[in-house]
């Protein structure tokens, strides 16, 4: 094997080691072979958290629901009799949680923030009540289930029974460890870059062409799964399903034992919840403080919550990386900080060498021929008596670059989300390729074909560039949603082609695994339009692309623009009126919400109309050249 598949299975290795001799090193410490089994049962509880939580940003305080839910329909089909074999009761309890994560999930995932946290919340008071009352005859109240059967291996005679201790133990450590082993598969696969993308920047991952209500879907129900697993192998483990599984505690205590182990390393749950159990049998036992221990436990919480704010083991894996990465971050830092203060003086190269990307296929296929790639027609959007686009009709034709233009609060930025169908109209409709794109959403049209990039950046800025671009390309290669769990991340040839391709094109190469938010303004201003270029849009829509850049770095990404001109159609907002005039062929004029004019460039220029709503009658100077600015723009060519 290889250094670095070696090193990439280490947390694996490491992991084995330490389930290995936990039961013969920790016992002397108070870790007895009982208190290590409850704090796996609750690690596995917790790895299905921390991918909701850690990796997709999902706070979720009704988990006790779904580990309430596996242990007493596992617990029920054992002690009816219903079913003989402790296994098959795993489970079919394991699959009752997901079935119900699905349930609760279909309609949590659709809100956000507080919203979401309030639904599981409900959600898990609901499952506690129900099982208190209505389902009191099967899951016995008050009461819980005694006298659950514990697994065995082999038949007859010779079987072997899992009994509480060592067996139990082993038992707990092998599905955990196989649990970790799956989760940290989940975390390197396209969905869990996708989930990472979610948590950093939401509606950025829509626009690319990512079903993100179905991949929160499949977070809250992957760990709804390792929930009622647990919940499952509790009933057994103690001999008896305890009717507090459902209670809002539960959920409490799993999200307390996560932050404080570390939110997002998978290992965290683990190391949580045996410190939690531990401080909490233990403090109990010291003479005085016995009846306090619920409030020691909790100023230690504060305490190591104040003192280690990512977790324990989050704060050590942090520290580390850190360590072992210092010079490359220096250099990236460094490399930024030239970048910033030349000012202007360095000029990204455009290769002329590399390809573009080829575009997509036009919608079905039918419509590869048509004249005209996007159309807008009648579009109005109203906010009360506000009508920030009121009858706005234009069309922008196939492998041409369309500019709109306007003064502050003409529309643009509204007339561009209900091109990219992020904002239904009030009126109109728009459509690409001669068929209607309104009313697709923001993630179909980007599958139909039309990408945008965005006036204010909007990049994951805790991935790398690599990763940003990758993200984008996923979208291109799998579609709006695909579970793709055990496949590795960086394993799709057509995918990394289209990485580096845009790697390349943009001139990013060197900075391909500097975090975004190291990079320089003008380099995220490029990796805002990379990303949408890296789905091979049909039609790119381009929000001020040019805000904020230098002179030399205006220049370039000009140049930048033509290039993609020539694989695909281009609408773009600008208020530099130099570079549209130099860019464009089409020119759509705004005003007040409404089409002041339409036509080619140079007829745009001349028109009277177009001239006044941008010269007006006010002083030929501001103060800051802007007025000289735009006249020299409206000229007529010499």
């Amino acid at each position: 094997m290889t250094r670095g598949p070696l090193r990439a299975l280490l947390p694996e290795l490491a992991l084995f080691f330490v389930l290995l001799a936990a039961p013969i090193l920790l016992p002397p410490l108070g870790f007895s072979h009982d208190l290590l089994s409850r704090a796996l049962n609750w690690a596995l509880f917790g790895l299905g958290f921390d991918i909701l939580f850690g990796l997709a940003g999902l706070l979720s305080f009704g988990q006790a629901a779904f580990y309430g839910a596996g242990g007493f329909v596992a617990a029920y089909l054992l002690v009816s009799g219903t079913i003989q074999s402790v296994w098959l009761a795993f489970l079919i309890g394991t699959l009752a949680a997901g079935l119900f994560g699905i349930a609760v999930g279909w309609l949590a995932v659709r809100r956000i923030g507080i919203y979401f946290a309030m639904i599981t919340l409900a959600f898990g008071q609901m499952a506690y009540f129900i099982q208190n009352s209505s389902l009191s005859d099967y899951t016995g109240g008050e009461n819980g289930i005694a006298g659950v059967p514990v697994p065995v291996i082999g038949f007859g005679d010779g079987a072997f029974r899992i009994t509480a201790g060592l067996p139990m133990y082993a038992l707990l450590a092998a599905t955990f460890f196989f649990g970790f082993v799956l989760a940290r598969r989940i975390v390197r696969s396209p969905v869990g870059l996708i989930l990472k993308a979610i948590k950093e920047n939401t509606p950025r991952v829509a626009m690319l062409g990512h079903d993100v209500p179905a991949y929160k879907l499949a977070a809250f129900t992957i760990a709804a799964l390792y929930a009622g697993l647990a919940g499952a192998m509790l009933g057994s483990f103690q001999s008896y399903m305890p009717p507090d599984a459902f209670a809002l505690e539960t959920s409490g205590q799993l999200v307390v034992q996560t932050i404080v182990g570390g939110v997002g390393t998978l290992v965290g749950p683990l190391v949580g919840a045996a410190l939690w159990l531990w401080l909490r049998d233990n403090l109990q036992l010291v003479p005085g403080l016995g009846p306090l221990w619920k409030l020691i436990l909790g100023i230690a919480f504060i305490g190591l919550v104040m003192g280690l704010r990512r977790g324990i083991c989050g704060e050590i894996l942090h520290r580390w990386e850190r360590r072992r990465d210092a010079a490359l971050l220096r250099a990236a830092e460094a490399r930024t900080e030239v970048i910033e203060a030349a000012t202007g003086a360095v000029t990204p190269e455009v290769p002329a060498e590399v390809a573009l990307p080829m575009p997509r296929p036009a919608i079905d296929g039918r419509a590869s021929h048509a004249e005209i790639a996007l159309e807008a027609q009648d579009l109005a959007r109203h906010y009360g008596g506000l009508k920030a686009v009121d009858g706005v009709s234009f069309r922008v034709r196939r492998g041409s670059i369309h500019a709109v233009i306007g003064p502050n609060g003409a529309g643009k930025s509204t007339l561009f989300k209900m091109l990219s169908d992020e904002v239904s109209p009030s009126a109109g409709s728009v459509l690409l390729f001669g068929e209607r794109l309104t009313g697709a959403g923001g993630a179909r049209a980007a599958q139909l074909g039309v990408a945008k990039s965005n006036q204010l950046n909007q990049l994951f800025l805790n991935l790398t560039v690599r990763e940003n671009l990758r993200v984008a390309a996923l979208a291109r290669a799998r579609g709006r949603f695909r579970l793709d769990l055990l496949a590795p991340s960086v394993g799709r040839a057509e995918v990394e082609d289209q990485v580096e391709t845009m790697l390349a094109i943009l001139d990013l190469g060197p900075r391909a695994e500097t975090r975004a938010s190291i990079l320089a303004y003008g380099e995220k201003r490029r990796l805002e339009i990379g990303m949408a270029l890296a789905t091979s849009p049909n039609v790119l829509l381009l929000d001020e692309p040019l805000a904020g850049m230098s002179p030399s770095e205006r220049v370039a990404t000009c140049a930048l623009i033509r290039r993609i001109g020539r694989s695909c159609t281009i609408l773009i907002v600008e208020h530099d009126l130099d570079a549209v005039f130099d860019l464009a062929e089409q020119v759509t004029v705004l005003s007040d919400g409404h089409l002041l004019a339409d036509g080619p460039a140079e007829d745009v220029r001349r028109d009277p109309a177009v001239r006044k709503a941008y010269l007006g009658t006010g002083p030929e100077e501001d103060g800051t050249g802007e007025s000289t600015r735009i006249r020299g723009a409206m000229n007529e060519p010499a």
